[in-house]
């Protein structure tokens, strides 16, 4: 997807969203007084996004690899080919943020540097601390799923179902998003109050089976982004030390799926200039958190500080999450301010806006959100 500008000059480099796949992208577009998205744009940002598929049994069979390729890279050389851009800014969130960095790690192998930034939102590369997820996770655990849904079961493949992806993440916060609703739906006969971010919640998608068996062995299981060379993707042995390119790591500091600690550990693994920046609240509410409302805070380093990661430095030179948090200084309101202002000077010079949206060979196919969206399991 492509956003119409709302300023009559734009930065000259794009912008690409990779949102995560285990859920839909608006997430970060919700309503107009919450969008990342649209602060982007009103930032005089080129935006893009990418709307992922939700498959069904025709794409049962597809891996990491095809989600690296033929979604994330795709999207990159769209993205090129519209805007005539080298380079991009990259922007992933969530498990988009894994994909992201393994697409750029193979972009660079094959001798291209795609991006000329990376966000990473609430994002692993480092799965050495993945927090309460651990108790779905081990041996056994994947043994069986690759034996069902993955590329050793029967037909190479079948669906991991988004109902059950959705009821594994209900089950993390049960207090909050079962017996909630157990008591006031079932006991006191409530309806619950319209809610975005719960409506959100509960739109899931269905993962290809040998994609998500991929994703749990290599990462969750044996940790293996983090060492150069480990794994291949796409033909190409990964070394995510390569990616030298300036860096904005977000985490959150009550993030039950993603702790911030574990999103922190992309300080030592990226090879660029790094800047870590931690917000308030949780995995979406800390991140959904426009300025406009004055709401939570964030934690940010001075340049000089030991919790400032410069391009070269070593990973065993940079400074521990916890030595980082004892010399950041809490700001009131939204991370999104000191992102846009660190953006702004890795988006080229002001060009006049595009009058419309794509060209010749990328037409306009269907009005915003488009038909993926749309598709509920």
């Amino acid at each position: 997807d492509r956003y119409k500008p709302l300023t009559e000059k734009v930065h000259e480099r794009p912008l690409l969203i990779v949102p995560p796949c285990i859920n839909k992208f608006y997430i970060l577009d919700l309503q107009p007084e919450n969008s990342l998205v649209r602060y982007a744009v009103e930032q005089g940002m080129r935006t893009f996004i990418v709307s992922w598929v939700n498959p069904g049994d025709e794409l049962a069979t597809k891996t990491w690899d095809d989600y690296v390729e033929h979604g994330t890279i795709r999207a990159i050389r769209e993205v090129q080919a519209i805007t005539r851009q080298r380079q991009i800014n990259a922007l992933g969130f969530c498990i988009g943020g894994t994909l992201l960095g393994s697409a750029l790690a193979v972009l660079k192998a094959r001798g291209e540097d795609a991006a000329a930034s990376l966000t990473l939102l609430a994002s692993f590369l480092d799965f050495s601390q993945t927090g309460v997820m651990d108790i779905f996770v081990d041996e056994a655990a994947v043994q069986v799923r690759e034996a069902t849904i993955g590329q050793q079961g029967p037909g190479g493949g079948a669906l991991m179902k988004g109902r059950d992806l959705a009821a594994t993440f209900s089950f993390l916060r049960p207090t909050d998003l079962v017996w909630n609703y157990v008591v006031g739906n079932y006991l006191k006969g409530e309806t619950p109050p319209p809610f975005d971010l719960l409506y959100w919640n509960s739109d899931s998608t269905n993962l290809p089976g040998p994609m998500y068996c991929w994703y749990l062995r290599h990462t969750y299981l044996n940790n293996e982004l983090i060492e150069p060379g480990k794994v291949e993707v796409c033909g190409t042995p990964l070394d995510l030390s390569q990616l030298d390119m300036p860096a904005f790591v977000v985490a959150t500091k009550e993030d039950h799926i993603v702790p911030w600690q574990s999103a922190y550990g992309s300080m030592k693994v990226l090879g660029g200039d790094r800047r870590f920046v931690l917000g308030a609240s949780g995995h979406i509410a800390g991140i959904v958190n426009p300025p406009a409302k004055k709401k939570r805070s964030y934690w940010t380093a001075d340049a000089g500080s030991p919790g400032v990661a410069r391009k070269g430095k070593a990973a065993a030179n940079v400074a521990s999450a916890q030595e980082w948090l004892a010399t950041a200084t809490e700001h009131p309101g939204s991370w999104w301010t000191a992102w846009s202002d660190w953006l702004r000077t890795h988006a080229g010079k002001q060009i006049a806006a595009p009058r419309r949206a794509g060209d010749a060979s990328h037409p306009v196919l269907e009005a915003a959100p488009g038909r993926y969206v749309k598709v509920r399991v």
